[in-house]
């Protein structure tokens, strides 16, 4: 799903209790919780001869909630080392919530679905290092280099790339045939704007049919921003410069698109991912004829009815530049030694060439080893299904995905002003600005 979170209310959770049974412990010894105060950690080990049972914590759900599970029963049943148990959470940002939680209650699952570089300065999240030297057959030097890196910190391995994914357009075939429109012709976003309006059907002053669908929050409209040439930060790194003319004139694009011509439409709210399946379902009953998601979304799409291609750039701007950035899976500090283990045993299966060349195959998110695109799974199904290669075409000319060094702040304010935008139709550039100094104190607080 989408690599920018929604907003978390993650310093209002860090006193609440573990919703969720935890079957990683805690080591040895003392660490700081998310809130500050020390926390004891239960020391744990394995009974002889039996398996290490772990849990993995993942926010996914539909057709990609299947799959994980899928590959954790197919990896049970190949060795009897470990034993995965999936517990599955609402999104990403709630699985972040629970693990602020389960840190502070010194009970921890042994791996999880999820990166904060923040965290792992801190020493919440385990070093990757010396795990993954313990593993013969993990052949770093296959991974997509780009993916592998995001997982670094301070010259460290914190986390380990489960999957690549970048923003992707799909769109139903009959209402691009019907209203004449070629595909392989809207170079822009001013051609996907002029196709939407004439795909557009109102009645009675109503929108029935809307023309496209961006997903909800800031995605969508920071892979735009970045394609018009906008810059999340100055060169030299001291200044917010998200109220450019880039970043205002993209934005004032999906507001005057949303609000103004009703040409495009959001859904927001709701639990989960509940919006994105609702982004889906209006596609997929003919409700809308497109939409910007996830390649991540292939899994639960037809494509005999929908097809995918590549973000537009803007006129006069070149080939559009969206964020193509990897989902990772960490390991949490307080995990005991066995269960850290066991946790990297299962890293090393989901990675290898076999599965993360099912997962791009049954998922459409991007394979995380240059060798499974050599996979013959993965040939013959590219062959006969097109569209798994456009993630792959459009990571090619992505953008990286930005590094927030005030810990959140910064994406918090762009997620608080994609609303406003979005949501509350305030002018792009009140929003923007409103964000940008809000985003540039929090900046100026780290001198």
């Amino acid at each position: 799903m989408n690599v920018f979170k929604r907003l978390s209310a993650v310093s209002m959770i860090a006193g609440l209790s573990v919703l969720t049974a935890c079957g990683g412990n805690a080591a040895s010894g003392e660490v700081t919780a998310a809130d500050g105060a020390a926390v004891p950690a239960a020391n744990a080990a394995p009974a002889g001869g039996a398996p290490v049972t772990i849990e993995f914590w993942y926010g996914l759900g539909g057709k990609l909630g299947e799959n994980m599970e899928s590959l954790i029963q197919k990896f049970n049943a190949s060795q009897q080392e470990v034993v995965v148990k999936g517990i599955v959470q609402g999104d990403y940002t709630e699985t972040e919530q629970k693990l602020q939680a389960a840190i502070a209650a010194g009970q921890v699952p042994a791996v999880v679905l999820s990166s904060n570089i923040a965290w792992a300065r801190k020493g919440y999240y385990a070093p990757m290092d010396e795990l993954i030297a313990g593993q013969p057959d993990f052949n770093k030097e296959d991974f997509v280099q780009t993916f592998l890196n995001q997982g670094r910190v301070d010259g460290k391995q914190y986390f380990l790339p489960m999957y690549g994914s970048t923003q992707v357009m799909y769109y139903r075939k009959d209402a691009f045939a019907k209203s004449g429109i070629d595909a392989s012709q809207i170079k822009t976003w001013e051609d996907l704007a002029a196709a939407a309006k004439k795909m557009t059907v109102s009645e009675g002053g109503k929108t029935t049919f809307y023309g496209w669908e961006p997903m909800w929050g800031p995605g969508n409209m920071i892979d735009a921003a970045l394609s018009k040439g906008g810059s999340i930060l100055s060169e030299d790194g001291t200044k917010v410069t998200i109220d450019s003319p880039e970043w205002i004139d993209t934005w004032e694009f999906f507001r005057k698109s949303i609000h103004d011509d009703k040409i495009m439409r959001i859904h927001s709210g709701g639990q989960g991912w509940e919006y994105w399946y609702k982004t889906i379902d209006d596609v997929m009953k003919g409700q809308a004829a497109g939409y910007t998601g996830s390649s991540g979304d292939q899994g639960d799409l037809d494509f005999s009815v929908v097809s995918a291609m590549e973000q537009p750039g803007w006129a006069g701007a070149g080939e559009g530049k969206p964020v193509a950035g990897a989902s990772m899976a960490g390991i949490p500090a307080q995990a005991g030694d066995a269960e850290k283990q066991a946790a990297m045993k299962w890293l090393t299966y989901f990675t290898s060439s076999e599965n993360t060349a099912f997962w791009s195959i049954h998922t459409g998110y991007i394979s995380v080893r240059q060798s499974a695109l050599e996979d013959p799974a993965f040939v013959t199904f590219s062959e006969s299904n097109p569209q798994i290669k456009i993630p792959l075409q459009q990571a090619a000319h992505a953008s990286a995905p930005f590094q927030d060094p005030t810990g959140g702040k910064i994406n918090d304010a762009l997620t608080i002003a994609a609303d406003k935008v979005q949501i509350e139709n305030i002018p792009a550039a009140e929003a923007l600005k409103e964000a940008q100094q809000t985003a540039q104190a929090a900046l100026d607080k780290l001198k």
